[in-house]
């Protein structure tokens, strides 16, 4: 990655102009960066804000290039990384790309324990033989598979996640009153944190819509009718007049729709002759001979 030094106005205003892909602007080379492994080039600023907003997002961890034209794919080394953001953003890179590391481990598994967030070691038994793990730290013991408690001699039970974060259980995620604040997008399965708001969320990695608390499918609720009934009933986190409000605009959207549809079709059946009679007078004319 290209470092920067101090260099006079006078010497920068004889140096050409670099293109930026991200933001079209022109910039001094000392104020570009450019990426080792790809050699693609971008203002510095702009490339600070791509990398802080996917480890904030928690979207990536290994950062590619930002242009989707990138011949050789590259991803930016973890010492350029650290050389354009924060201490407190870097530590959070190395946080995920540890928990990456083991999710994708299947010799390792986070504890279950919500007041523990140790590493577990799983002997390699293949993933669906259900063993005896317990935790170094806190001395709980569960089963490797469903990660609840050790049950020898019974079968897991079913629609458990197959892998936790640090902090959850399986207790944990099935119950609807749950302050997990990390959970896994149930299609993606990207890591997704809620801080406040409401408990509709949307995956910013897959565009999948779901509820917060019971990990339902509201991808084609657009009325929010999931949150009138059942576990998740009133948990929505917006006021009733709120929820009304939203779905009169639904509602109007469609009708709107249906209206300019309606009044517009007569016009269309009307106009319909006339289109069809100009096409069929430019391809006559243009089958007639050439005067000679």
């Amino acid at each position: 990655m290209t470092t920067a030094r101090y260099r006079a106005t006078w010497e920068l205003a004889l140096d050409p102009l670099v293109s930026c892909k991200l933001c079209l602007g022109e910039f001094p080379v000392e104020q570009m960066t450019t990426i080792s492994q790809c050699q693609c080039i971008f203002c510095t600023l702009c490339l600070k804000q791509y990398v802080e907003l996917l480890i904030k997002e928690g979207l990536e961890t290994a950062i590619s290039c930002p242009d989707a034209g990138c011949p050789k794919r590259g991803h930016l080394q973890e010492n350029e990384i650290e050389c354009m953001v924060a201490s407190d953003i870097m530590q959070r890179y190395k946080k995920l790309q540890f928990e990456r590391e083991v999710l994708l481990d299947p010799c390792r598994t986070w504890c279950p324990s919500s007041s523990c967030q140790a590493v577990c070691k799983i002997q390699e038994k293949g993933p669906q033989n259900p063993q005896l793990v317990q935790c170094s730290s806190c001395d709980t013991e569960f089963c490797s598979v469903c990660n609840s408690n050790w049950h020898p001699g019974q079968g897991c039970q079913e629609n458990l996640p197959i892998t936790f974060l640090p902090g959850e259980s399986s207790s944990v995620y099935k119950a609807v009153d749950n302050d997990v604040p990390i959970k896994r997008c149930p299609k993606c399965k990207v890591y997704i944190e809620r801080d406040e708001g409401c408990a509709q969320m949307m995956c910013k990695n897959c565009k999948h819509a779901f509820c917060w608390y019971c990990l339902e499918s509201l991808d084609d609720d657009f009325l929010l009718i999931h949150y009138d009934k059942g576990p998740c009933r009133n948990k929505l986190g917006h006021s009733r007049a709120s929820v009304i409000w939203h779905r009169t605009q639904v509602v109007g959207i469609f009708a709107g729709f249906g209206l300019l549809l309606l009044v517009a079709s007569p016009f269309l059946l009307l106009a319909t002759p006339f289109v069809l009679c100009c096409k069929c007078k430019c391809s006559k004319g243009d089958d007639d001979p050439l005067p000679t």
